[in-house]
């Protein structure tokens, strides 16, 4: 391991099988396998996360047109960093460096504060708690609203994950889902319309293979199961190898890509399935977007299992 990484301090947790890697910078996932075998698509540590690869995506998820948003009659500003789409993406505390809090051998629980900011002026607190058991891992996400007024909320996480394909192309999806959000070809915004799956090209409502399908697309109207968690499933034909990814009633979107735009090295290695509580840009229309009071807090959970 190299003595300072670029992802700051590594914190491992182990239960049987199953190993996983959080890391101090954006709090994320680096690395998770079982048996050896990589269920994330993650990154080595010696390198930077590229992609988004495994991290938490707060206050917000996916993009925000502009970086402008009006909350409580004020007009807020928040930096651009997808410049050539003019978006700010993927919140605020990506490369910022977070705390640990409590760690066991299967479980690590590390914290961030998002103090008052130039475009967000409110107190956050966040806690995000990784475990492993026997049925795989689980990710809890906590926000805290320690302000003395309102504040606006969202989350995600950018997973990628692999079933041992060279390319997601061999791979095959089933989303557990009815709608999906049309988003505008240059900035890859919702344009208003929700179209139901079956109208389009994009219906994995049944186990389908992935292709030469290019995918950065959002989706909604989530099929639930009893226990109130929709399961997305990815797996091999060949091998039989599989996994599934859940996400709990908080969750209400799920971002899907296939990787087409990252270094050459890197595309279409592994499909990201992001768990997201509101779709892009609801900082800026409020669809779907969390309010939380003075002294309200949010919990939210998803996780990965091995098989389908």
């Amino acid at each position: 391991m190299t003595s300072n990484p670029p992802s700051g301090i590594q914190w491992e947790i182990r239960h049987g099988r199953r190993r996983t890697v959080v890391v101090e910078v954006g709090g994320g996932l680096r690395e998770y396998t079982v048996d050896g075998a990589h269920v994330l698509d993650g990154y080595a540590v010696d390198r930077v996360a590229d992609g988004g690869r495994g991290q938490p995506l707060l206050p917000w998820p996916n993009r925000l047109a502009d970086g402008q948003y009006t909350f409580e009659g004020q007009q807020l500003q928040v930096p651009i960093d997808e410049v050539a789409r003019n978006n700010a993406m993927h919140g605020l505390t990506r490369w910022l460096n977070w705390r640990l809090v409590a760690q066991e051998p299967s479980s690590i629980r590390v914290g961030h504060v998002v103090h008052p900011r130039s475009g967000y002026p409110f107190t956050l607190d966040l806690e995000i708690e990784y475990t492993l058991d026997d049925s795989g891992l689980s990710v809890r996400t906590r926000a805290h609203n320690s302000g003395s007024g309102p504040l606006p909320f969202g989350a995600g996480q950018h997973p990628y994950f692999s079933v041992g394909t060279s390319l997601v192309d061999a791979a095959q999806l089933q989303l557990p889902v009815r709608g999906h959000v049309e988003l505008d070809n240059d900035r890859l915004l919702p344009t208003g319309t929700i179209r139901p799956i079956e109208t389009t090209a994009l219906d994995y409502s049944t186990p389908r293979l992935i292709g030469s399908a290019i995918l950065d697309d959002c989706f909604c109207d989530l099929v639930r199961d009893a226990d109130g968690r929709a399961r997305a499933r990815l797996s091999d034909p060949a091998s039989g190898r599989g996994l599934t990814v859940w996400v709990g009633p908080g969750y209400r979107y799920l971002q899907v890509f296939t990787g087409d735009t990252l270094a050459p090295e890197r595309r279409r290695q592994g499909l990201a399935i992001e768990p997201m509580t509101c779709p892009p840009n609801a900082f800026r229309t409020g669809t779907d977007l969390i309010v939380l009071g003075p002294d309200e807090a949010v919990e939210l959970e998803w996780g990965v299992t091995e098989g389908i």
